[in-house]
Parts: C-alpha cells; structure tokens; sequence
C-alpha cells in the first residue's frame, strides 16, 4: 500500500516570533508537494485560519484548522511556577467538525482570561469540558509525554497519556513522534513507540514545521533571538537542536518512519477525520429573542409603529390640518420603503439589537450621542431611537446608509458617554454574548 504523509504540525507568522512563513506559502509547499492536505497550528491562536482556509480552497488542498494549545501542569488557575518543572505543557489540537471548532474557541478564549501566565494556557478540566470534535496529537518534547520520558520518568508519561486518551474522544488521542536528528528524540522515540503499543495508543508522525526550506533555519533563528532578546552570537541562548524543523517531503518522512509505517498512516487518518468548513459569506448576528409569543418580524412592526407614533406627533405638532397630512403621508412613504428594504435583507433583529442598546443606556442615565454617519439617513433609526436627526428635515438620503445595489451590513455608529461606556458593554455580552446565542 503506498503510503501518503501529510503535515499536521506547523507554526507560521502567526507563532509570532517563531514561525518563519506565511500561511499562502504553507499552502503552496503542500502543492508542490503533491499532499491532499495540510494543517496550520500556531501557538496559543487561530490568527491565520480565514486565509489559510481561502487559500488553501483556492488550490484544491483540504485545510485543517488546529492550534497548538499550552497546558497547565495543574490548574490553569495556579499562577505560580511550583518546583523546578516547566509552567506549562505542549498538546496539539486538530478541529474536525463544527463542534471541534467552537469548542476550540472556548479553550482559547479561557486561556486568555482565566490561564495565562507567561503564555494563555488551558489546564485538562477545561480540556474534557471541550473536547468533543477535536483530535489531540501530544506534542513535541515540550509536550507532557515527551518532556517525562526525556526527564527518565516512564510511568508518569504513560499515567498522562492515559489521562489524555480518557480526554478526548475515543481514538482521537495521538502519541506524537519526530525526528529532527536530535538526541533527545532518538532517546524518547523508542519510548513512544512502546509506550503506543503498550497502551494500544495510535503513534502519527509530524515534523514541528516552523520554516518551509532547510535554508531558512537561520532566519527563523533570529526570529528566536528577537522573541527572547538575545544576540545570535550569544552561546548560552534558546536555540532549536538542528536545522531539520522544515516542510519535508513525503519521501523524507516516509525515509525517517519507514519502519513504522502506522505513524505515517494516520496522517491521513487524521486529515480524513477533519472535515471543517467555514462558512467565509454572509452575516452571523447574535439572535434577538422577541417575547414570547411574538415573532420577530410582528416584534420589529410593533416597536417602530410606536416609535413612528410617537415622532409624527411631534414633527405635526401645531401645524394646520392639510399640512398634517402632507407630512404623515411623506413620512408613512419613507417608512414603509425603508421597511420593506430592511425587511428583503433581513436586518431586522440587527435594528431591534441596536434599538435595545440605546433603549438600555438611556433608561440607565447613560449619555448616548444623537447619531453621526450615514445611519443619520434612515427614518427607521429616527423613529426608534437610535438617532436624533429626522432625515427628511434635512434632506439625508437613505441610500446612503443601506442600498440595494449594495448589499453590506448597516453602519451604525453610537457613541456612549467614555465613564460608562462598560455598563453598555456588560449588558452585551449578557444578553448577546458568552452562552445565550
């Protein structure tokens, strides 16, 4: 059986400071390479993954989103080094599905606010909170594993490789292998081989990729001294072990793992596991919930009916009687075209959101200003509230703010006063943010 390698560990520009390439070109090396697919997995985020993907559509390669996460030896919560070991651990995560990828989310989002210390980490109880729809590849010698049988210490890498496979889903737990010529590795790697045997624990092969060609060690090299302030000449200096962490070929991983050939295998395993497609068009809103009772669009009618009452009342306050209905029948006009056109393009739950912003800080007391842009142009944004300006007074076209021919979300600019400007924030991501859509 001929076997296919692809690449599922690779840091580009977006490891900053560290990876050596940009994501159009990791595409490309999987091109010219003839692999069906490729993975990006930066450290601690997933910058890169909308052009990754673009690009990666764009030449019939398969793109797999992943990241390679920090995890906490214990609790992500602990932000103190406790003993000589390190403060935090490499895995590898590999999304498969769209649960994989918003759980992916979740981990980094809470690796940021809740674990970072030295670097945003996650800690394992968050990991079997979200571990459904990813694969998890353990690493590199940083990575749990590796770094205790690196340290002599077996039955503590087997006791974490367990743990990780209890983790993840079942057969999603990869014990990862390398071989940059480095000593360390060709200490460990007969390790994880039988400790992948023993504990009946898939093996998959990977290369750590942080620079396309073996020319380029030396620039990502300095990329290292910027990150960590050190001169190139300096000997006593964090520094990779060889010039062997670049994009190789099929044949030259199939060369290194030749003699186990499941590690080369279950790359493509794992790329036929991963099938995640993002959605790269149209507009993801957070839902507005009309009461009970009420749909959205019976909702929307209803609050700018009222908003319009309550305006036309005072636009027509003391003016003679036909001069009344002159007004009421040009701003009815106005109203309904703006209705009908933010009802085609299914704006309105982000009208109602907008609405229940502004509706929230003034009844709070929070200052918000009359309104600016091109939103100063609608009817529909005078009547509930989200401006001031009445459009017609001042002759505002409202194509200028939302129009057919060019379909794009309305720009609505509102500005709260500076001192309470997180209260308004608080209450979006309550109502808006966070679980509730």
């Amino acid at each position: 059986m001929e076997l296919t390698f692809i690449h599922l560990h690779n840091h580009s520009e977006f490891s900053i400071l560290d990876g050596a390439f940009k994501t159009a070109s990791l595409v490309e090396a999987a091109y010219k390479h003839n692999m069906p697919a490729v993975a990006l997995t930066d450290h601690g985020n997933i910058f890169g993954a909308v052009s990754f993907f673009k690009q990666a559509k764009e030449k019939g390669i398969k793109p797999i989103l992943g990241c390679e996460v920090y995890v906490a030896p214990k609790s992500r919560f602990i932000k103190k080094l406790e003993g000589k070991g390190p403060n935090h651990f490499h895995l590898v995560l590999l999304v498969k599905d769209e649960n994989g990828y918003e759980n992916l989310c979740h981990l980094i989002t809470k690796s940021y606010l809740e674990g970072f210390y030295y670097r945003p980490r996650i800690d394992k109880e968050l990991l079997a909170q979200h571990s459904e729809g990813l694969v998890a590849l353990s690493g590199c010698l940083k990575g749990e594993i590796g770094n205790a049988l690196d340290l002599g210490l077996e039955e503590q890498a087997e006791e974490a490789a367990l743990e990780y496979a209890s983790i993840l889903p079942k057969g999603d737990f990869y014990i990862e292998i390398q071989d940059h010529g480095m000593e360390e590795q060709k200490k460990i790697n007969p390790l994880l081989l039988n400790l992948s045997r023993k504990l009946d624990i898939p093996l998959v092969a990977t290369n750590d990729v942080h620079y396309l060609s073996k020319d380029d060690a030396e620039s990502q090299d300095i990329l290292l001294c910027v990150q960590t302030n050190r001169k190139v000449t300096e000997q006593d200096r964090i520094r990779f072990g060889s010039d062997q962490f670049y994009f190789k070929s099929s044949e030259e991983m199939i060369d290194l793992f030749g003699e186990i050939p499941e590690a080369i295998q279950n790359t493509a395993k794992i790329a036929a596991k991963c099938n995640f497609e993002f959605t790269l068009s149209g507009y993801f809103l957070p839902q507005f919930k009309a009461p009970e009772g009420t749909s959205l669009g019976e909702y929307f009618d209803r609050v700018v009916k009222e908003g319009f009452k309550s305006k036309i009342e005072a636009i027509t306050k003391g003016k003679k009687k036909d001069e009344i209905a002159h007004l009421v029948e040009e701003y009815e006009e106005r109203l309904k075209n703006e209705i009908k056109l933010i009802k085609e393009m299914g704006f309105e739950g982000y009208f109602l959101i907008v609405w229940d912003l502004i509706k929230m800080a003034r009844d709070s007391n929070i200052p918000v200003g009359p309104g600016r842009g091109s939103a100063a142009g609608s009817l529909l944004a005078y009547c509930l509230g989200i401006t001031d300006i009445d459009p017609l007074e001042y002759d505002l076209l409202f194509e200028r703010f939302l129009n057919p021919e060019r379909i794009s979300l309305p720009d609505i600019d509102i500005d709260f006063c500076g001192r309470r400007r997180d209260e308004v924030l608080d209450y979006v991501k309550e109502k808006y943010g966070g679980e509730t859509n």
